[in-house]
């Protein structure tokens, strides 16, 4: 089996998540700890105990998702030691995950960055009135006209069949409702804090900038394909000009699952809450076998 590893985004937080691993795991249980002392406050506590509107916040929730990511996967490394991946990717946020997995910074490092590109973010959603929906069905060419036409953005390109926009909420729900009017019956608002992967994001991706460039890293030495080009970067310089674009740019999800695909992966495991990678994978790529890394009973559970 070659696998290519994948990381969830914002969105999949769940209150305990993690606990039974950090329990039953050194690995995971350091992840937690080292997570504690880097951010100054008990995160761990937020995680495990809530409550869910403050997880859910994007200065908590993006440390936290990732700080579950990467324990799940350290996990997932103390148990098999032996499985190496092709290729690794991350949706948004998890991306900061598979380039951990990738060897591009350490633990500390990564969750240094999220930390200040969650706290930018979230400054960003306070100071506009943005919002996000869902267009299920609906043709690709025609969402990027109306979306252009209304003043909006494309904010990801999951799945065959599922497409995000996002953009100022009355330019929104014009949006919408001319979506609607051309024959897309599923548009679903989201409930969301603001406009990501939007213009109303660039502020935060320009200040992002000069901390990307303070910031310790190298390329990967597993390929991390980026949410913004879908495709690994050729070098560090690369590396953080696609971190600093992703706040703003597209997510080409489809592009990086079947891109790694095409490069010989032919497995996907995914580290991290939830599940809804593993979704996207069987609406884009049916055949492809997939695995969850979320739990010690998922663990438990994995033949590989």
């Amino acid at each position: 089996m070659k696998p290519f590893f994948v990381f969830s985004g914002q969105g999949a937080q769940a209150v305990g998540m993690g606990k039974d691993l950090v329990e039953a795991f050194p690995a995971a249980k350091a992840r937690f700890e080292e997570a504690d002392a880097v951010l100054g406050y008990d995160q761990s506590s937020i995680i495990f105990d809530g409550p869910a509107e403050k997880l859910t916040e994007s200065r908590y929730c993006q440390p936290a998702i990732y700080t579950m990511s990467c324990a799940a996967l350290d996990a997932f490394r103390e148990k098999f030691p032996e499985v190496k991946p092709v290729a690794c990717a991350g949706l948004s946020l998890g991306e900061y995950g598979a380039l951990y997995a990738g060897g591009a910074f350490r633990f500390a490092e990564g969750l240094k960055l999220l930390a200040q590109r969650a706290e930018l973010m979230d400054r960003a959603c306070r100071s506009t009135s943005g919002g996000m929906a869902s267009v299920l069905s609906g043709d690709p060419e025609v969402i990027r006209e109306v979306c252009a036409a209304c003043g909006i953005d494309v904010a990801n390109f999951n799945s065959p069949g599922q497409i995000v926009i996002s953009g100022e909420k009355e330019k929104l729900a014009e949006a919408v409702e001319e979506l609607k009017n051309r024959g897309m019956r599923k548009v679903i608002v989201l409930n969301v804090a603001g406009a990501f992967h939007s213009r109303l994001m660039a502020p935060a991706g320009e200040a992002l900038k000069p901390v990307l460039e303070a910031a310790p890293m190298t390329v990967p030495a597993v390929p991390v394909y980026h949410n913004y080009t879908a495709a690994p970067a050729k070098d560090v310089a690369e590396l953080r000009a696609n971190l600093a674009a992703q706040v703003a740019g597209s997510v080409r999800w489809e592009e990086c699952v079947r891109a790694m695909v095409a490069a010989g992966g032919d497995a996907m495991i995914e580290f991290g809450p939830g599940n809804v990678l593993t979704g996207l994978l069987r609406r884009t790529l049916p055949d492809v076998p997939y695995f969850n890394v979320n739990s010690v009973e998922s663990l438990d559970s994995l033949a590989l």
